[in-house]
This record gives structure tokens, C-alpha cells and sequence, in this order.
């Protein structure tokens, strides 16, 4: 490798430009290919992916970081941290699979680990579970074999490898772990079979290997600078040969970098588009021989990185570092990111001049690296650069006045309901007559294949819009009738004129705009194609009434109208960076507000305000909650309250610690809040009764990310247990999200059973 500054990456979408990835593990999953076909096919794909990268010019090009599912599982699966219920699955594909999303065929019967947010994505990890039994050992060599089948292409490669000490902080102890056992004390044990993974690395001809160590961004105990130090002591003495760089990102290290710096590491990465102040706080102290990684180019946006503003902050280590201590990187994977802009041929120009996928992120990492040494080989790349981003700042695609005049309108009665709690469900009961336990989804039913081809055929033109209005109709039909046959108590029309949940509201708002092919993984196989905020926010028309009426008028049971609340909107989007997040978020809040005004006048009962988002968008450090959650809170309660007592509101929240954010959960008032608690212990639920919550909940009784059916025996048990926590007058019964991606038979089959369990407790309660 040349002398001189460097341009790496992190990490690179798994999916391919056209999700081959998922269609790929999807029809492994369906038995349309073989397991020899899924491993070939995958690997052409990965190498794909990585002379992309390679062929624009990168010094550092990371392997390891594609995966089939998820790339915490794959290290669980590496470092055999197996859980004994998946053993009976020979086969070691279909043993990685089950870990992730279950297993229920061939006399099999496992549910899938949990899954959580990863971080303050949208992307979702497998948690590990530890306990004093756990005996790691070099299981798979998947980062050994992805490096190799790099370097037999002609492609240096940078492994990268999660962590040891991330790796054991991410996981849990198992529930049957002993009481005031840590999985923090696996870390001897595990550290030797790191460095025999890293040895065979070395012995294979890795020069580089980068450590993913993200928790450095969260609130640690003084403690973890002694896990870090033992941790990579152990491993650079192990290895000796190799150059190890430390990357943590979505937030900042503050006290963690003391210790960080310290380490026997040849790099630390920085996120400077999350935390820019502290490179002036590492250039104070960094140790003499220490490289930067310099994180400029944001790896979770989808904007054009303003080179003028990269170039002057490398220009600044350089100064103090030289040019052969500096390396210019994302500011995290690129996992984050879209794959190209080079396939999005129906995009505003005017707009999609102002973006910047992964592709196009790597080379301006590239870029940038070169304008350094000589900014007249890259002169049109800066000039057009240039360009773009004075036209976005002044673009009136951008500013709508009516709209910034709507939100400085915002007037304090327009965060609270017209009563209490206490005061609203006599209201809302007398309305409903719902029965205990009563049932209900959280929203969509499943999207079939008739459905995406119907949308799709509408969206091309070739199905008229009254046909596929005719289709939806009858779609919503069946799921009317589909529920009064099995016994919910409160129905939803089912969502089927919806691609996402996001995405189907980002269109008919102003100051969106939609890419064809701009997905993400957000967990195994499952991809959005979030939306895309440019500029102000608002709402020309209803979005959901027409459907709504439509779906009450078939029955004479309550109808749930489904909304998309405004901090997921938020969340779930690509959002402008050139105003705080907090005004884009009221904007959001003044559209749909009047869309649960328009609901409550056409006679909805009942309107779901979903914020799965809530949680995942909470500050990684605690110093930054409060802010956070306040104009969060306020922005839901602007969405939510503008009705009468008698409107039941309800949200939906999912993957969440609860304790981090429940006076904040509390102060949401809405008058029933669904949760994902099916694959998770009673953690969740002990903040509910802790903080003595009074207001309606139900804690998802099955998890309907994984396509296994629980028996009706097993759902009981789990309702028994919830109940022990939640009282009966307050107790929902629900699955743990929405239904789009099951299928009608498995769907069927598991609220039937749920359905039939909150009957049996009714009959108990009331003997």
C-alpha cells in the first residue's frame, strides 16, 4: 500500500442493487433452490460488491461485513455461542437460519432468538444469550473464508469483526442464568478463540482487520476501560502482525477515549458526522503513531457530502497527524444506505443532483482523499459538488412559508385531550362494549402476492385506478369478514393499499420524494425503501378515510383507522439535514393530526398512531434524553389529541427498553398502547407495574416475525404470566407487530388460537 493519506470504508450493503440477497435467502427458506445454489449465488454477489468497491479506487476494502441475516448472529454463530435448543438441526445453514427467525418443520420446533434495535437505526441485531455453561470455540470460519474468497479474486480486503467486548455487551444473560452471573465474565474465555480467528486471518495474508466496538458511544461504567485493556492487550500479542483498527460510531466516546487511546491499536475511527467536536479533543491528545480514521462522508444519509466542509476537516489532522496518519471513512457502515443512485431513473434530477448513495459515498471518500494530495485530479468533481449543494440550499423545492407559518400557530392547548384518562374510557366503553381481554392486530395483514402484483400493476400503468380500487376493496373485504369469523374484537381494514408504513404516507405528503430501489435491510431478509424528506412537510388531502369508512361499513364491530405517528416518520425516513430534526418532526405532526381530525368526523371509533420508533430514536447518551424526549412527546401528543374523549387513541411500540423512557411513555396518554413483548422476558413488563401504569396495553402475545404458529397452550401460559403484571380491565390481547409478512395460513391459525386463549380467560374471570 502506497505512502499517504487513506480512503477506507466501514462496511457495505449486503442486499445488491436489486435485493438479490433477500430474493435469495427467501426462496432457500421456500425450498426453490438448493443450499448449493443460495452459497454460490451469495458469493458471486459479495464479490461483486467488493470489486465496486475496489475498482473506485478504496485503500481499505472491508470483508466479513456481508451476511445472510444479520452480522451479530454470524459472530454468535463464529464463536459457537449456540443456544442448546438449535442443536438438534444438523445442518449448519438451516441451524443459522433457525437461530434468527425459528424453525418449525421436520419435527423441529424452536422459536427464533430476540432481535433488537441496533442502536438508533432501524436495523435489528440477534441477541446473544450467555450463561456460566457457554463454551465458545472457532464453530465457523466465515470471516477466514470471505476473506480468502476476496483475495482469490484479486482483492485485498480489511476483515471486519465485531468486537469482544461489543460482542458480550450486546448480548444478555440467558433467563436461566445463575442470579448475579455477567456475561462481562466471559470475557477470558473468549478472548482465545479471537485470537485464533485473528491468526488464521494473519497466517492467511490479512494485513488490516477492523474491530467494531460501538458500545464506546453509549454511557459505560469506569469498568470497561479495564475489559478494553485486557481485552486488546490479549489480542495484539496474539497477533502481532496485524494492524487493528477500533471503530465505534453513531455518537461520540467522550470519557472512552482516554482509555481508547491507549490501547496497542494501529487506528480509532471517529464519527465526525455524529460528534465533529471531538476531533478537535482527540487531535489534543492523540499518542505519537496512532492513525485517525476520519468518519466525514454521513453512512446514514442519503445527502452529498459537502467536499469544501470534508476537505477543510481532513485538512485540519493532517496537519497535525501528516498525511500518513489519516484515513478518510464513512462515518459508519454503509449498511445504512441505499446501494446506488445509478438505477433511479424516475427521480426529480433537480433532486436526485442533491444525493448521495453507497456507491456514490465511496467515491467521494475517494474524493476527498485525493483532493488532499492534489485538488486539481478531482477539480470537476469538487466544481459539481459545489453546485449541488448551493442549489439545494437555495432550492424553493425546498421552503414552503405556509407551512413554517403553520408550526409557529402551535399553541399549547394543542398537546393535551379534552380529559383524563379516567374520564375518556367511560366514554370510549360506552361507545365500543368491548368485552375483557379484548383482541385485536396491530394493523396489516399479509401482503400476498396478489397484492404487491396488483400495486405494482397499478403503479405501471397497466391496471386502471378503478380496478385496483375495485381489488383493494375486496381485499378489505375478506379481512373484514376473516375477522368476525375467528372473534377479534376490534378490526383493521388491513393495510393492503400500503407498500410500508412510512413510505405509503410519505406519498401523499408534500416534501417527500421516493427512490425505485433505494432499500435498506432492516432485519434477515426484510428491506424498506424509506422515504426521502427534502423540504417542508404538509398534507394536500386525506390519506386513509375513504378505506377506513369503508372497512367500518362492512361491520358493525369497532374499525381501527391505522396511521404512521410522527417522530417513526421521523425516524423511518431519510430526513433533511439543513433544519433541527425536531421541526421537521412538528411538521409531520401538524399533517397527521389532521388526518385523525378527519377520521373522528367520519366516524372511526378507534384511530392507532403507530411510534415503534420512539425508543429507537432516543439519544445514545443520557445527557441528551431529556431534550430528545420532550419535543418526541410533544410531537405525538400534536398528532393525537385534536378529538373528542370518546375517540380511542392507540400506539404501537416495538424493541424498546421501556425503563429508559417511561415517564416519556406515560406522558404519550394514549388510551391503549400495543408492545413487542413476545421474545422478550418480563423485563419489559415489570416497568409497567413498577411505575403503575393506567392506561390500556397490550404486551404482543406471539411473535410474528418468525412464520411458526404457537399453540394455543403456549399463549395461554404467556398471557397467564402477562396478567400477573396487568390488570384484567387493562389487558389487550394482540400479536407483537403487524401481519404483512406472514402469510393467510399461519395468520390464521395463530389468532385463531390467541382469539380462543382470551376467551378462556374471560370465562374464568367471570365464573
Amino acid at each position: 500500500m502506497t505512502q499517504g493519506i487513506k480512503s477506507s470504508n466501514l462496511g457495505f450493503p449486503r442486499m445488491g442493487d436489486n435485493r438479490q440477497l433477500k430474493k435469495l435467502v427467501e426462496q432457500y427458506w421456500a425450498d426453490k433452490i438448493n443450499e448449493e445454489t443460495l452459497l454460490q449465488d451469495a458469493k458471486n454477489l459479495r464479490l461483486s460488491n467488493l470489486k465496486i468497491q475496489a475498482d473506485a479506487g478504496l485503500d481499505f476494502v472491508p470483508s466479513n461485513d456481508a451476511s445472510f441475516y444479520d452480522h451479530v448472529l454470524d459472530h454468535l454463530f463464529v464463536f459457537g455461542a449456540i443456544p442448546e435448543r438449535y442443536n438438534s438441526i444438523a445442518n449448519k445453514t438451516d441451524k443459522y437460519f433457525a437461530m434468527g427467525r425459528g424453525r418449525q418443520r421436520d419435527g423441529v420446533d424452536v422459536p427464533a432468538m430476540e432481535m433488537k434495535k441496533w442502536f438508533d437505526t432501524n436495523y435489528h441485531y440477534i441477541v446473544g444469550e450467555f450463561n456460566t455453561t457457554t463454551k465458545f470455540s472457532l464453530f465457523d470460519t466465515k470471516p477466514l473464508d470471505q476473506y480468502l474468497e476476496a483475495k482469490a479474486a484479486g482483492i485485498q480486503t480489511r476483515p471486519v469483526l465485531l468486537g469482544p467486548v461489543s460482542f458480550l455487551a450486546l448480548g444478555k444473560e440467558a433467563h436461566d442464568a445463575p442470579q448475579g452471573f455477567s456475561r462481562l465474565s466471559l470475557l477470558e474465555s473468549l478472548l482465545p478463540v479471537y485470537a485464533e480467528l485473528l491468526k488464521k486471518l494473519a497466517d492467511a495474508g490479512a494485513e488490516y482487520v477492523q474491530l467494531d466496538e460501538p458500545i464506546l458511544s453509549l454511557d459505560r461504567p469506569a469498568s470497561y476501560k479495564q475489559l478494553y485493556t485486557q481485552a486488546y492487550t490479549y489480542l495484539a500479542q496474539a497477533a502481532p502482525s496485524l494492524k487493528f483498527l477500533i471503530a465505534s460510531y453513531f455518537g461520540r466516546y467522550e470519557s472512552n477515549i482516554d482509555f481508547i487511546l491507549d490501547l496497542p491499536v494501529y487506528a480509532i475511527h471517529l464519527d465526525l458526522s455524529r460528534a465533529p467536536e471531538e476531533l478537535d479533543t482527540v487531535l489534543a491528545k492523540v499518542p505519537a503513531g496512532l492513525t485517525l480514521s476520519l468518519g466525514v462522508v454521513n453512512g446514514r444519509n442519503v445527502w452529498k457530502n459537502n467536499l469544501a466542509a470534508s476537505i477543510a476537516t481532513v485538512k485540519k489532522a493532517v496537519a497535525v497527524l501528516g498525511q500518513d496518519r489519516v484515513i478518510v471513512a464513512p462515518s459508519c457502515s454503509l449498511l445504512h444506505s441505499p446501494h446506488t443512485l445509478a438505477t433511479e431513473a424516475k427521480m426529480d434530477p433537480t433532486i436526485k443532483n442533491w444525493m448521495s448513495f453507497a456507491v456514490e459515498k465511496v467515491h467521494e471518500i475517494v474524493t476527498i482523499s485525493k483532493a488532499i494530495v492534489d485538488p486539481s485530479s478531482v477539480q470537476a468533481e469538487l466544481t459539481a459538488n459545489a453546485a449541488a449543494i448551493e442549489s439545494r440550499r437555495t432550492s424553493t423545492l425546498v421552503h414552503n412559508p405556509e407551512v413554517k407559518a403553520e408550526v409557529a400557530a402551535i399553541n399549547p392547548s394543542m398537546f393535551k385531550r379534552q380529559a383524563p384518562y379516567a374520564e375518556r374510557i367511560k366514554a370510549q366503553q360506552a361507545k365500543l362494549n368491548l368485552p375483557l381481554f379484548p383482541t385485536t392486530t396491530v394493523g396489516s395483514f399479509p401482503q400476498t402476492k396478489e397484492v404487491r402484483v396488483a400495486r405494482q400493476n397499478f403503479k405501471k400503468g397497466t391496471l386502471s385506478a378503478e380496478d385496483y380500487d375495485a381489488f383493494i376493496k375486496a381485499e378489505i373485504k375478506k379481512a373484514v369478514e376473516f375477522q368476525e369469523r375467528i372473534g377479534l374484537d376490534m378490526l383493521v381494514h388491513g393495510e393492503f393499499e400500503r407498500n410500508d408504513m412510512v413510505e405509503f404516507f410519505g406519498e401523499n405528503l408534500r416534501g417527500y420524494v421516493f427512490s425505485q430501489f433505494g432499500w435498506v435491510q432492516s432485519y434477515g431478509s426484510r428491506c424498506v425503501k424509506p422515504p426521502i424528506i427534502f423540504g417542508d412537510v404538509s398534507r394536500p388531502l386525506a390519506m386513509t378515510v375513504e378505506v377506513s369508512k369503508y372497512a367500518q361499513s362492512l361491520t358493525t364491530r369497532p374499525m381501527k383507522g391505522m396511521l404512521t405517528g410522527p417522530v417513526t416518520m421521523l425516524q423511518w425516513s431519510f430526513v433533511r439535514d439543513d433544519q433541527p430534526r425536531k421541526d421537521t418532526t412538528f411538521q409531520l405532526a401538524l399533517a397527521i393530526r389532521k388526518e385523525v381530525q378527519d377520521l373522528a368526523a367520519a366516524g372511526i371509533p378507534a384511530i392507532q398512531i403507530d411510534e415503534p420508533a420512539i425508543r429507537e430514536g432516543l439519544p445514545l447518551r443520557a445527557v441528551d434524553h431529556q431534550a430528545y424526549l420532550k419535543w418526541a412527546v410533544d410531537a405525538f401528543l400534536l398528532s393525537s389529541t385534536g378529538v373528542s374523549n370518546d375517540v380511542q387513541i392507540h400506539t404501537h411500540m416495538c424493541y424498546s427498553d421501556f425503563n429508559d423512557i417511561f415517564e416519556a411513555i406515560q406522558a404519550l396518554d394514549a388510551d391503549c398502547i400495543t408492545i413487542e413483548n413476545s421474545k422478550s422476558d418480563a423485563k419489559l413488563l415489570h416497568a409497567f407495574e413498577k411505575h403503575s401504569y393506567t392506561n390500556g396495553i397490550g404486551p404482543g402475545l406471539y411473535d410474528i416475525h418468525s412464520p411458526r404458529v404457537p399453540p394455543a397452550q403456549e399463549m395461554s401460559d404467556r398471557l397467564q404470566a402477562i396478567n400477573k403484571y396487568i390488570k384484567n380491565h387493562l389487558l389487550w390481547v394482540n400479536p407483537d407487530c403487524g401481519l404483512k409478512t406472514r402469510g393467510w395460513a399461519e395468520t390464521e391459525a395463530a389468532l385463531s388460537n390467541m382469539v380462543n386463549v382470551a376467551k378462556q380467560f374471560r370465562a374464568v374471570t367471570s365464573a
